[in-house]
């Protein structure tokens, strides 16, 4: 019970700073009494990206019977939608429908293609919506109002990467681009090649799409061999990034792996085994490896619950302070007297300045002209089968 209370302390000290500043709302809505407060999720637990789709889902529930273990924000619980949509865009839509009819104030998405689907029925249905989904196409409020992207953006991180790999390589280097097939994969393939031109850096670049269910990427690695590449960067989940490393191994190429948010995670050295060693991860949340205040809130959650943060990994955590982000949007408006709805916990999340993780990712903070909660990230390095820091709180 101690540590119950202790760990709750801890989140308290974060949500305070969250609180620092404040701002208004816009016009009422139908969450004006004390009733629970209604967020959707639409989560992947069966579909093509499950296998760091659930560790995230179990993040965000967890987080929530935490808080409304605690009484709930400011004294209202949050009444959780979560359902499995196995990454299919359809499903995705039917749920959303649902969601909305059941009167969610918000939702929780997941994929790329989903949310860029989803989006213009999200700003006419005046709902913010945090996706999983870390597409640059969603942080502008003029195109995109109601989206929210609580971390660096996948173009952002690919520049993080051929930054890096400009300077570890010496100046000179061949980089191929391993991409899911799907607008996921492909979101920020163009810009990475537009950064390489505005910079001009001296790396060469071609992209190539990883077929979804392969059992091997040899050919994909025959091709980035003939055009020399030294470094492959992969915008895909943990599993195939995985097989990636595996052929590289066996094939005995001398190929360096840099792996983007999904792939750059615990599972791919579990996957991978020793093939994993040496490879770079950019991955904006902190794994449980690297102290930080933030980790220490989860992880007595899930010792308490016969679980531990090593065992859940990073994308828990990635999932557990993106609702509490949106938490932080609740309590704004709640301890201002302000009616929890989608338009006013918009205003809320674009005025109340910067939400601390306590250093699992940088102070996250939106603004009315821009929703990019982040624009740095951490770089790691596989060693001894651990994410081990390079770098944090590194910029394109």
């Amino acid at each position: 019970m101690k540590r119950h209370i202790r760990t709750r302390a801890v989140l308290a000290t974060v949500a305070g700073l969250a609180l620092a500043t404040a701002g208004c709302g816009g016009p009422g809505g139908d969450s004006s009494d004390d009733g629970p407060i209604s967020i959707g999720v639409l989560s992947d637990l069966s579909g093509a990206t499950s296998d760091v789709g659930t560790p995230y889902s179990e993040g965000m529930r967890d987080y929530v019977e935490w808080i409304n273990t605690d009484g709930g924000i400011e004294g209202r619980e949050i009444d959780l939608k979560l359902n499995d949509y196995a990454y299919d865009v359809a499903r995705a839509e039917q749920l959303y429908s649902q969601y909305v009819n059941e009167g969610v104030v918000a939702i929780q998405g997941w994929g790329t293609a989903d949310t860029e689907a989803l989006r213009q029925k999200i700003a006419e249905d005046e709902l913010p919506f945090m996706s999983a989904s870390y597409a640059e196409t969603l942080v502008d409020p003029e195109e995109t109002p109601y989206n929210f992207v609580v971390a660096a953006t996948y173009s952002d991180q690919m520049r993080v990467a051929l930054k890096w790999i400009a300077e570890d390589s010496g100046g000179t280097a061949d980089v191929a681009v391993f991409h899911h097939d799907s607008p996921f994969g492909q979101s920020p393939v163009a810009d990475g090649e537009s950064y390489i031109e505005e910079n001009e850096l001296d790396l060469g670049y071609r992209a190539y799409a990883m077929p979804t269910g392969a059992t091997d990427y040899v050919a994909q690695l025959g091709r980035a061999a003939s055009q020399g590449a030294e470094y492959v960067v992969i915008q895909n989940v943990s599993s195939p990034a995985a097989i990636v490393a595996s052929n590289i191994a066996q094939q005995n190429l001398d190929m360096t792996i840099v792996c983007l948010n999904w792939c750059a995670d615990e599972l791919f050295i579990t996957l991978a085994g020793d093939a994993a060693e040496g490879h770079i991860m950019v991955q904006p949340f902190a794994p449980p490896t690297v102290e930080a205040s933030g980790q220490e809130v989860p992880a007595a959650f899930l010792e308490e619950n016969g679980s531990s943060l090593e065992a859940k990994g990073l994308h828990y955590t990635q999932g557990w302070y993106t609702m509490h982000v949106m938490a932080e949007g609740v309590r704004h408006l709640i301890s201002n007297d302000e009616d929890v709805t989608g338009a006013n916990l918009k205003n809320a999340l674009e005025s109340l300045g910067p939400v601390d993780t306590g250093g699992v990712t940088p102070p996250i903070e939106f603004g009315p002209d821009s929703h990019k909660g982040a624009d740095s990230t951490g770089i790691y390095e596989v060693e001894g089968g651990e994410l081990v820091e390079i770098a944090q709180d590194v910029r394109p």
